[in-house]
């Protein structure tokens, strides 16, 4: 991407998603399980439904949404209509990416270093990350662990969806982008090492094994009183 594009893709977020009110309406639906309405998203961020509607209609018009099915009403009168989010990729980087780059060069010196054992130290350093991450969390940390964990990871750019009964973590978007598919080896490898660093400090008791699959699949996180298991592979 080049300054002039760059520039462009910048004002472009920025009308679309720059108002805060917006940004959080697009959030709250890209999120949520089922299609929202204007009416329930009016009343959760406590502003008129004509309103709701107008950040609605923006985003749908900008791609960030789409209208879908419309929602059975409790009432009289026709369903609402339902909004859910698009694939539309939200993304402002030069190439390369910055994450990409940097896991390349990290690559390239394990390589002329050996490259033993760089799985290992990958999880280590993802190990380090995990806890300092959570000796930084607020709130109320007696939730799910699943469900804490999911959060943290959330903050760092993974899209995930929790099952905190199972004990699962499904991941369909990696903030490590293309270099994830490229080298799952190292890649899951830090991402495993950071969720145990986060276990560590949550609860102890608790230790995960990352399942990466194909590209462009969904990676799992199993997250369990077990004893931990090594990285095993693609899927």
């Amino acid at each position: 991407m080049n300054l002039d594009a760059f520039d462009q893709t910048l004002g472009s977020l920025a009308a679309s998603l720059g108002d805060p009110t917006r940004r959080g309406i697009y959030v709250a639906v890209r999120e949520a399980h089922e299609p929202q309405t204007a009416g329930s998203l009016a009343e959760r961020f406590d502003i008129h439904p004509n309103v709701a509607r107008h950040h609605l209609d923006r985003l749908v018009d900008d791609g960030y949404l789409e209208v879908t099915e419309r929602v059975a009403s409790t009432g009289a009168g026709r369903p609402a209509k339902g909004f859910r989010a698009t694939d539309k990729a939200i993304e402002l980087s030069l190439t390369p990416k910055r994450e990409d780059l940097l896991i390349d060069l990290l690559l390239e010196l394990a390589d002329r270093l050996g490259g033993d054992g760089v799985s290992d130290m990958a999880r280590q350093v993802g190990q380090s990350y995990g806890r300092k991450m959570a000796s930084e969390l607020e709130g109320d940390l007696a939730e799910a662990v699943v469900l804490a964990v999911a959060g943290a990871m959330g903050t760092m750019g993974f899209v995930n969806d929790a099952d905190a009964e199972a004990g699962i973590i499904l991941t369909s978007q990696c903030p490590f982008g293309e270099t994830a598919n490229r080298h799952p080896e190292i890649v899951c490898s830090l991402d495993q090492g950071i969720v145990d660093g986060l276990l560590e400090v949550l609860d102890p008791e608790y230790h995960s094994l990352v399942v990466p699959h194909a590209k462009g699949a969904t990676c799992e996180t199993k997250v369990g009183i077990t004893a931990p298991v090594a990285f095993a592979g693609r899927a």
